[in-house]
């Protein structure tokens, strides 16, 4: 068991370089099984998930290459369309393997995710959008099997009842492989979105509206090769912007798209997080009097995910550390995961003012000093979370499950370090 072990207490300073996006290179990995040769992925972040859905390319006949940030996939060699149960239990991406597999071979068999306990994710969603390709599914037990007959010879149409990001990817992917014209209706259009559209432009396919909730595919029976940069990580980037601040710490944060940032400095701004754009690709932090106007108009203050280009959920548990950093009361709502805000008991055990309304919801009232505590990540984001508390934090903290965090995150040790946090890994085998 990975452990960190942190002495809390200084302010983070320096520059910090972003990963390229966690949220990214998992479809785009998954996408790469319809490609005609080798596929090269550059800006690969160095994380654990990558790692597994290796393992599970590879299982299937894959042959890939690691490097540098530079990974090569050729999907040549893949035979079987049947996802080993103990491997698609270790990541809840997995699912998104689901249209690769099936418009390549026709069928699929596949174990239900695993990874995060954060709630639950209905696949219906998925099922639904594969299912106006003409494709059947059946779910015994915990396996999911699926198969396609023929391929449609005449347009598509998919509406998808909820923007699901990984269910637009899988309709995506089924549709850039067929040999018609798709329309995918309230489809996601997060930055991974985009990348995951433009990477399936370079196989052959013509996708108008990308980064819109309306896409018009027309897609090719014969992928090519491609080539490939992935976008830098919003969500990385957010959550040093966010450890900085709450450690009242000044950083450089690079690179960054401004677009995929405007909500979350909206955010941040709003908690008295102070900013700029130094270069075009670089976010400054500085340190900040965090304060919330609690009870503007006569509302208290309310910080709620949202689809894109909404506030995003991956960086709810970081905002709620920030929040008991800064003076006044606001309420935190994540609608989507009902299990998301129960890490939060263990920052209560650091100090922090905390008051869970229901399991999408709590109240944080600020500021309030933390102390060092032993807790244990739940969670890649969670895990990041009690992270910065434990930044935040007087004295010494000890995470268990640190190998979480880095499922999401590239080398957060290192980084954090190179800041001038007092952090380091250990490995236990109690």
């Amino acid at each position: 068991m990975a452990q960190y072990i942190v002495t809390g207490g200084t302010p983070l300073k320096g520059h910090v370089d972003i990963s390229g996006n966690k949220n990214s290179i998992l479809p785009l990995m998954a996408a790469s099984v319809i490609a005609s040769g080798p596929v090269t992925l550059k800006n690969v972040p160095g994380i654990k998930d990558v790692a597994v859905l290796s393992d599970i390319l590879t299982s299937l006949g894959a042959k890939i290459t690691h490097q540098d940030h530079i990974l090569t996939i050729d999907p040549t060699g893949i035979k079987s369309s049947t996802v080993d149960p103990t491997l698609s239990q270790k990541l809840r991406a997995s699912i998104i393997l689901l249209g690769p597999l099936l418009a390549r071979f026709r069928k699929v068999s596949l174990g239900f995710p695993g990874g995060d306990v954060i709630g639950k994710r209905a696949i219906g969603t998925h099922l639904d959008g594969l299912a106006a390709y003409g494709s059947h599914f059946d779910i015994v037990d915990t396996t999911i099997t699926g198969s396609l007959s023929k391929s449609p010879t005449q347009n598509v149409e998919v509406f998808l009842d909820e923007a699901s990001v990984t269910a637009t990817e899988n309709a995506l992917i089924m549709a850039a492989s067929q040999p018609v014209t798709s329309v995918i209706d309230n489809a996601a259009c997060e930055p991974h979105v985009v990348d995951l559209a433009n990477f399936l432009c370079e196989l052959g396919a013509n996708i108008e509206g990308v980064g819109s909730n309306r896409l018009i595919i027309t897609g090719t029976t014969s992928p090519k090769t491609a080539n490939y940069t992935v976008g830098p990580d919003y969500i990385d980037a957010g959550t040093f912007a966010i450890a900085a601040a709450a450690t009242g710490g000044q950083i450089s944060i690079s690179p960054v798209c401004q677009a995929d940032m405007r909500m979350i400095l909206l955010y941040l701004s709003r908690l008295g997080v102070k900013h700029s754009w130094t270069k075009y690709d670089t976010l400054e932090i500085y340190p900040s009097d965090l304060s919330v106007d609690s009870e503007k108009i006569g509302l208290r203050q309310k910080f709620q995910t949202r689809t894109w280009p909404g506030f995003p959920t991956d960086l709810m548990s970081p905002l709620i550390i920030l929040a008991t950093q800064a003076k006044g009361s606001v309420l935190l709502h994540d609608w989507m995961y009902e299990t998301r805000m129960f890490f939060t008991d263990k920052l209560v055990s650091m100090g922090a003012n905390i008051t869970l309304c229901d399991p999408h919801r709590v109240i944080v009232t600020g500021p309030t000093p933390l102390h060092g505590r032993h807790t244990a990540s739940p969670d890649i984001r969670a895990g990041m979370s009690l992270l910065i508390a434990s930044l935040c934090a007087q004295g010494e903290s000890t995470i268990d499950h640190a190998h979480l965090i880095e499922r999401g995150y590239e080398d957060p040790v290192s980084r954090f370090a190179s800041l001038g946090a007092k952090i380091q890994r250990t490995d236990t085998h109690d």
